[in-house]
């Protein structure tokens, strides 16, 4: 473990109620517990995906793809959706977290959405109407989220009032937002899973900065 990953683990909110976060992927099982609507493995990408990764960002400043695909055939599925585009690091790295998923819910099938983003996607917190989702982001900033006891869920959606997320008091300060960061994966418990309704993680997409491109991949059940 490198000294990154043991700060980020000593400043980290493992002692909030509805997070678990670790280096090791075996941290995805923990979202089955009743408490925890968040699992996040913290990891480090290589240099060498990294560098692949900003050369891809630069030929392809607007990629945008959406397929579904399982286990077996994603290899195959992404070449042909991308016309191989992808860096090969890039597809080896998405077929590992394909697989985790889907043998974490005994998936046939998943959804892939990879997007290249110049602005925030979803840049107000709110909750997803889902079972789980998996977010990673392999180039920008990563994605924002509200542990339980910061948040006032009075305040999402029409609740804000037409105010700002800032103002509105769905938070207190700036500093309960928590943040992944690039390379982290998520599991991101949402309002359809069972028993967790009006409890979905609370999360929105971050600022991007100036000549930034994210590279966003989400998985969801089919």
């Amino acid at each position: 473990m490198n000294v990154a990953t043991i700060e980020r683990q000593l400043n980290s909110v493992e002692n909030t109620t509805n997070v678990s976060i670790a280096p090791q992927p075996t941290v995805f099982t923990n979202i089955y517990q009743n408490n925890i609507n968040i699992a996040v493995w913290q990891r480090n990408l290589s240099s060498e995906l990294t560098h692949e990764i900003e050369t891809f960002l630069s030929d392809n400043p607007t990629f945008r793809k959406s397929i579904s695909l399982s286990p077996e055939t994603v290899r195959e599925e992404l070449d042909l959706a991308t016309q191989r585009k992808l860096p090969k690091a890039l597809v080896e790295n998405i077929a590992q977290l394909v697989d985790m998923f889907c043998c974490l819910f005994d998936l046939k099938e998943v959804g892939l959405r990879l997007t290249a983003l110049n602005n925030a996607m979803c840049p107000r917190f709110h909750v997803d109407h889902i079972p789980c989702r998996l977010v990673t982001t392999f180039h920008g900033n990563a994605s924002q989220w509200l542990p339980n006891d910061k948040v006032d869920r009075t305040k999402l959606g029409h609740g804000n009032n037409g105010l700002p997320d800032e103002t509105s008091g769905l938070y207190k300060q700036h500093s309960d937002i928590e943040q992944l960061y690039t390379g982290d994966v998520a599991l991101l418990k949402g309002e359809a899973w069972a028993g967790n309704e009006n409890l979905g993680i609370v999360h929105r997409s971050p600022a991007t900065l100036p000549n930034e491109t994210r590279l966003l991949m989400t998985l969801d059940f089919c």
